[in-house]
């Protein structure tokens, strides 16, 4: 396995931060998976919720959330294991706010389909 270039630069950060990075990091897995079993339950347990076109829609925006969210977990850890090898500001991420108002979204449109299905 090839070792990232940022692992050969600055120095060890303390195992504690790096564990936590790492926890972190399985958090954005752990929410990545919940979308897409979010997704996947939609479609298979509510196909009646609505018009098919919208519920593929609402799936897939889900399922698609999930899995750019587990790219960019990987990506953002290597960006804060480079930031803590290197002494440097831990970067900020505009992703969390896409991901906040991607799934909020998802989540009112839910709400409405619910309460129209009844």
């Amino acid at each position: 396995m090839r070792v990232p270039a940022w692992r050969k630069t600055g120095s060890t950060p303390d195992y504690r931060f790096s564990l936590a990075n790492e926890t972190t990091f399985l958090a954005w897995i752990r929410t990545s998976l919940a979308l897409i079993v979010g997704a996947l339950g939609i479609d298979q347990l509510f196909p009646d919720i609505a018009p098919a076109p919208l519920r593929v829609a609402m799936c897939v925006a889900l399922a698609v959330i999930g899995a750019v969210l587990a790219i960019v977990a990987y990506r953002r850890w290597g960006q804060m294991e480079e930031a803590m090898r290197n002494d440097r500001e831990l970067p900020f991420s505009g992703v969390m706010l896409v991901m906040t108002v991607g799934v909020a979204a998802a989540a009112f449109i839910l709400a409405v389909l619910l309460v129209v299905a009844r």
